[in-house]
């Protein structure tokens, strides 16, 4: 994102729309021309130019459509007046002279989705791309987020996500990878890149109200590909997770700080939600075909049913973060079931188990949050503070940050010696 656009984003109210209509508008503009490159520029230029009318005039009824339509007519302009666009724009007469013309379906569209936004993903999910690419260039075109805040979630300088993206619209392009969903007998193969990044997207506004149009947005991504693929029940399992999760966002924070689980109200939970993620959960265990989405769902959906913290069926959560250990590997997974083991074990088994794979996560905040809870747990002070210092550091979110002061101010008022 350019300096000026960022300017006037920033000074009018434009803002909340940018948020909400970006990624449609870069979809449909890259289905339209083709070029990834003239659709992010001519979308940026129209909110430029949004940003100035709307001042006088207001928020049109329809943003989203007047976006797109003056994005449209800026990139017909430019390709007027690019050599390398005349052939082009002879083929988009006839689209450009129509009303109907920007969000109707192309004539050689014939496959299973007619979502503009589902297409781009699976274009940035091309197996062509590497997974870090394939996630970053989605939550740049389909997330509205800068450069600079895709960036922070990889924990990269904002350069070398430049580089990146760059470098990843460039293999597109000499790829020709094409901006279509692919056919179905390939859709199998390429689901699991194309939730991991619609997953990153709902993460992405989860401690940010300013972003709660991600989790919205990711949500209904995952509806859409729920009903393309209703046989496929990792996608019914994302869904479903999101769910879970988004129905506790209320109960998530306090006073701009991270409430854990132990401590958050229940009556804030959303019901509704939670009885929807129930049925999908209960429906995949009916199919009797586990997956990485699946299992993470079930989880939340024992945190879910819990009238207390108490009352959780801790053994049942431990049991499927063995299942899911068994099929997704990773260190934050050995977290998470550590964290657990110690509502069952106690703190000192938590300790032993966090220990284990503490070099693993040594850059992962929650990691040390962790750590510093168990070892507060121990009555082990000082470990505690430098721990929780180590996470602040390390942390991305307000919310994780003033959450982790909380922790570090606590320990000061419990009297216990604590070094500096």
């Amino acid at each position: 994102m350019t300096r000026a656009v960022a300017a006037h984003r920033e000074a009018t109210g434009v803002e909340r729309v940018f948020r909400d209509v970006y990624g449609q508008a870069v979809a449909t503009l890259v289905r339209v021309f083709g070029d990834i490159t003239l659709a992010e520029d001519a979308v940026q230029e129209a909110f430029i130019v949004a940003s100035d009318r709307w001042r006088s005039d207001g928020i049109p009824p329809n943003p989203a459509g007047w976006i797109v339509t003056t994005a449209r007519n800026r990139a017909i302009d430019d390709l007027r007046r690019s050599t390398r666009g005349r052939e082009l724009h002879e083929q988009l007469g006839a689209v450009a002279s129509t009303p109907q013309g920007v969000g109707a379906e192309d004539p050689g569209e014939d496959g299973p989705v007619s979502d503009d936004q589902l297409r781009l993903i699976f274009t940035c999910c091309h197996p062509a791309l590497r997974t870090e690419h394939q996630v970053a260039l989605t939550l740049r075109l389909l997330g509205g987020l800068s450069v600079d805040e895709v960036a922070r979630s990889f924990l990269v300088s904002e350069s070398a996500m430049a580089k990146r993206l760059v470098r990843a619209k460039y293999k597109i392009k000499a790829a020709k990878i094409p901006y279509r969903v692919p056919a179905d007998a390939e859709l199998p193969d390429r689901l699991r890149s194309v939730l991991s990044v619609v997953y990153l997207i709902y993460n992405s506004g989860l401690d940010d109200p300013e972003r709660a149009s991600l989790r919205s947005e990711a949500i209904r991504l995952a509806r859409a590909l729920v009903e393309l693929m209703p046989d496929e029940p990792e996608a019914a399992g994302l869904l479903a997770l999101m769910l879970l999760s988004e129905s506790r966002v209320l109960a998530r924070t306090a006073a701009g700080a991270l409430v854990l689980l132990r401590d958050q109200d229940r009556t804030k939970w959303d019901r509704t939600m939670i009885e929807e993620g129930h049925a999908i959960v209960r429906a995949c265990i009916r199919r009797d075909q586990p997956g990485p989405f699946q299992l993470q769902s079930a989880i939340q959906a024992v945190h879910c049913e819990a009238d207390s913290f108490e009352a959780t069926d801790w053994p049942q959560i431990v049991a499927l973060y063995d299942h899911l250990f068994s099929v997704m590997p990773t260190p934050v997974v050995a977290l998470n079931r550590a964290i657990a083991i110690g509502e069952i074990e106690g703190p000192g088994a938590a300790l032993t188990a966090l220990d284990a794979i503490a070099p693993d996560l040594d850059n992962y905040h929650l990691m040390h949050a962790a750590r510093g809870t168990t070892l507060r747990r121990l009555g082990q002070q000082d470990a505690a503070k430098a721990a929780f210092e180590r996470a602040a550091r390390l942390a991305t979110s307000e919310a994780d940050r003033r959450f982790l002061a909380q922790q570090i101010e606590e320990l000061a008022e419990d009297g216990a010696p604590l070094t500096e």
